[in-house]
């Protein structure tokens, strides 16, 4: 049986009543139309599970008693930070939404000179708020009990400016002679992984980047959408590396 799974951004204890906040109980109380004495899992970030009953559902809201506290230990060995260049709207959440699927630990959304999409400071915080959503949601549905970092949207250059940059960092490119395939297995778990916007990366995108310590590696003899280019390396990256080879 599936459990319903919801984040709640505050402490949680077993014992505790919890009310739930309005986007939890929408979920749980009109979405899913749960009642009183009816079980639900609550997470917020800290790498467990709170198992829960609710207590009260009303119109107006709901509370649940805290029932365990229960770890979960399905994180990747691998720490993948993704520097996707902004894609528009539903492409976006895909990435982000698969890319915490599979493991991805945070996200680095960047504008290059080929960016079809153009943020000014309003926007960029109602994309971040919504990016976080998004990310939060996909951990609710896949089980995990860590929520990936999701940094405001920025330049390419502030982003690699301000990026610390341990393990291995690859760039993809469809031009390039490496693969994942043929990557060293130096026994490194960070990754740094570059992905161009719809437009792909500029020449000048690639000598930042190159700069920076970024290697070109391709992936197959087609060329990917960014949508499908950063969800096909991770899911490389974890096939030999990470969880995903067991």
């Amino acid at each position: 049986m599936r459990m319903n799974r919801v984040f709640v951004a505050q402490p949680l204890a077993p014992s505790a009543g919890v009310e739930l906040p309005e986007d939890a109980a929408q979920h749980l109380l009109r979405v899913l139309r749960l009642r009183e004495g009816d079980e639900c899992v609550l997470f917020n970030g800290d790498g467990h599970d709170y198992p829960a009953r609710i207590t009260a559902a009303g119109k107006r809201g709901g509370e649940v008693e805290i029932l365990a506290r229960e770890p979960v230990d399905n994180e990747s060995p691998l720490h993948i930070t993704l520097v996707q260049g902004i894609a528009r709207g539903e492409k976006m959440d895909l990435i982000l939404q698969k890319a915490t699927e599979l493991g991805v630990a945070k996200f680095v959304p960047v504008s290059s000179q080929r960016s079809e999409v153009k943020l000014d400071a309003a926007r960029a915080e109602k994309r971040l708020m919504h990016w976080r959503s998004v990310v939060v949601s996909a951990c609710g549905q896949c089980g995990r009990a860590r929520v990936p970092e999701v940094l405001p949207p920025q330049p390419l250059g502030t982003a690699l400016e301000a990026l610390v940059l341990d393990g291995t960092r690859l760039l993809l490119d469809p031009f390039a002679q490496a693969t994942v395939a043929t990557l060293e297995d130096s026994g490194a778990t960070g990754f740094t992984l570059a992905v161009g916007p719809e437009g792909g990366w500029s020449p000048a995108d690639r000598a930042a980047l190159h700069a920076a310590g970024f290697i070109g590696i391709r992936l197959g003899p087609r060329v990917l959408r960014t949508e499908t280019a950063g969800l096909a390396a991770v899911a490389a990256l974890q096939a030999r590396f990470g969880d995903l080879a067991s």
